[in-house]
């Protein structure tokens, strides 16, 4: 097998880049090998939902060639957020110190990952933003421009989050985040499971930060969103918040009621 050129990113540590797939034949080889170029001291792995159209067995072919890219293969398609969960479980496992989301259809592009591991090395949290200043968008179709727009907006009011792109997807995770976040609780998919982690990661005081990307609408295979899963996102994201300002309601009525009773 062919051998890496480093072990660890300078400042963060080993550094395992989850990208799950399904039906991402025409891709999956063209981003592992964009990945490795432009970041080649990290290591890949493709979390492959037993995809029909062979993804899997592409990947299990780079990773026959290449050391440093491994292939997770599941059971069947249990969507995104499990599939980054089990990633995040097989980066514990194995020691890494930071994990990163990336999308197998290009829309992530891998020449931005050096910027972000930057990022990391002052961050617990790294987002590549979509509406940070600088950032950039190509190809991508206006009904999904206001969609992402109206729905960042929606969650970081609601949510109180300060963070202006927690739809995003491209994301550098600390380890040591991951194990104060309830990664337990996470009972959601799609659009709304990076919304759900940008709130344990502000619940559980992360350094967030956000760096300006360069996404592109896919060139190539079909896009996943739908609006069940829409729906879901703005489903999710009312409940968090009805829950959030129940939980604070509740803890200032606590906090008035001991303060009456101690007083003299």
């Amino acid at each position: 097998m062919a051998q890496g050129s480093g072990t660890a990113v300078p400042g963060v540590g080993r550094v395992l880049v989850v990208i799950p797939t399904y039906n991402e034949a025409d891709n999956v080889e063209v981003i592992v090998r964009r990945v490795r170029r432009a970041a080649p001291q990290v290591e890949i792995l493709v979390a492959d939902d037993n995809s029909p159209d062979g993804t899997g067995a592409r990947a299990a072919e780079l990773a026959r060639a290449d050391a440093r890219v491994h292939v997770l293969h599941r059971g069947g398609k249990q969507g995104l957020g499990a599939a980054y969960l089990a990633g995040f479980a097989w980066a514990r496992q194995r020691g890494y110190d930071a994990v990163v989301e990336m999308d197998a259809d290009g829309s992530h592009a891998p020449e931005d990952l050096p910027a972000l591991l930057s990022a990391a090395r002052d961050a617990d949290v790294v987002i590549g933003s979509r509406w940070a200043r600088g950032a950039r968008l190509l190809n991508w179709p206006l009904r999904r421009l206001v969609l992402s727009r109206c729905a960042n907006l929606y969650a970081r009011l609601a949510l109180g989050m300060p963070v202006a792109d927690a739809t995003g997807g491209y994301r550098v995770y600390r380890v040591g985040v991951l194990d104060r976040m309830d990664l337990g609780s996470v009972c959601s998919q799609g659009y709304s499971f990076q919304v759900e982690l940008s709130r344990l990661a502000h619940r559980a005081g992360a350094r967030i930060v956000e760096v300006p990307i360069t996404f592109a609408e896919r060139e190539r295979g079909a896009s996943k969103m739908s609006p069940l899963i829409v729906a879901e996102a703005l489903w999710r994201v009312t409940g968090w918040a009805v829950r959030d300002r129940g939980a604070a309601v509740r803890r200032g009525w606590r906090e008035a009621t001991l303060g009456r009773a101690r007083w003299p």
